[in-house]
């Protein structure tokens, strides 16, 4: 193994190290310990930590393995396991990560609008049925994958687990059904979710300033975020009361914007790479594709950890 292939393969160890960790951490730390109810927010941030995971132990893993190892290793089996795994729980961290972003739209710009009511993704069976609908999507994009495979290479020269389908023709039916109902509509939702939250995020925040200039006018900095969470009745609810709970929610959709970042530059490159190696396969390509898509679940967790006060050891409801 040269320079090159050693710096590539130890900042592939150091991306799986580092979406483990987070991942982890954000299951457990959404997992419903001894809770009475059980929010739709943890079950979307726990549905989105278990995608994550399935790259982090069957992708990234043997990837970075067969990377030290300098070549394919784990035969044509689990090349199929390897290539279905990878777009199964792409395709699920997508549309989770919208759904997230769905939720706190609704929460944030929906409670200006209602006062605080619960919103429509408040349903668990609602939020069960999306899931289980991305799920099911997620499971038909994958399973060309798990037959069209193939390990190239041999005779002393580098093994490698690829897609084989059986013409260009039908590849590229593929890839433009996948890329458009798998990539670009759930990115197209979650950016103009994003969009909407930061706008309203803009207004509290000039809302605040101008409470905050004229004090006789304002409660005080935080005057204007208790409509963002308390509904609006008769009964004003005191400054203790209503901080918390708009804070939380005003931190929770800010981790929502970063996300959002981060979704864009991440997604939009993998399906510009995966655009263009339809027209020009090429190894380098999937190489950085593959890059970008780690890049995403590793980084993600720890936004979502921040933003919803969850960096601690304990188990509780935050």
């Amino acid at each position: 193994m040269d320079t090159e292939e050693l710096v590539e393969s130890i900042v592939r160890g150091l991306m799986f190290l580092a979406g483990i960790i987070g991942n982890n951490f954000l299951a457990i730390r959404s997992f419903p310990f001894g809770r009475s109810s059980i929010s739709t927010n943890d079950v979307l941030l726990l549905n989105l930590a278990v995608s994550n995971l399935i790259t982090n132990y069957l992708v990234d893993l043997p990837d970075t393995i067969a990377d030290f190892a300098g070549h394919w290793f784990l035969g044509e089996a689990y090349c199929g396991v390897f290539r279905f795994c990878a777009d199964l729980s792409e395709s699920s961290s997508i549309f989770t990560t919208f759904f997230i972003s769905a939720f706190w739209h609704q929460k944030l710009v929906g409670s200006l609008k209602r006062g605080g009511g619960p919103v429509k993704l408040d349903n668990m069976t609602l939020v069960l049925s999306l899931l289980a609908g991305s799920w099911a999507t997620a499971l038909a994009f994958s399973a060309p994958h798990f037959f069209f495979v193939r390990v190239e290479g041999g005779n002393g020269s580098k093994k490698d687990c690829v897609d084989v389908f059986p013409d260009a023709f039908s590849r590229k039916i593929y890839d433009i059904f996948y890329l458009t109902l798998a990539n670009a509509v759930p990115l197209a939702g979650l950016l103009f979710a994003s969009g909407r939250i930061a706008a309203t995020l803009l207004k509290l925040h000039q809302r605040i300033q101008g409470q905050t200039e004229e004090p006789g006018k304002g409660g005080g900095p935080d005057a204007g975020l208790g409509s963002v969470s308390q509904p609006q009745s008769g009964a004003v609810p005191s400054e203790r009361a209503r901080k918390p709970n708009s804070g939380r929610q005003v931190r929770a959709a800010k981790s929502v914007v970063a996300v959002a970042s981060v979704f864009l530059v991440c997604w939009l490159t993998h399906l510009l790479l995966r655009i263009t190696n339809n027209f020009h396969t090429s190894s380098l390509v999937v190489e950085v594709a593959s890059y970008v898509a780690a890049s995403y679940t590793c980084i993600i967790p720890y936004i979502f950890l921040h933003g919803v006060k969850k960096l601690s050891c304990s188990c509780t409801r935050s």
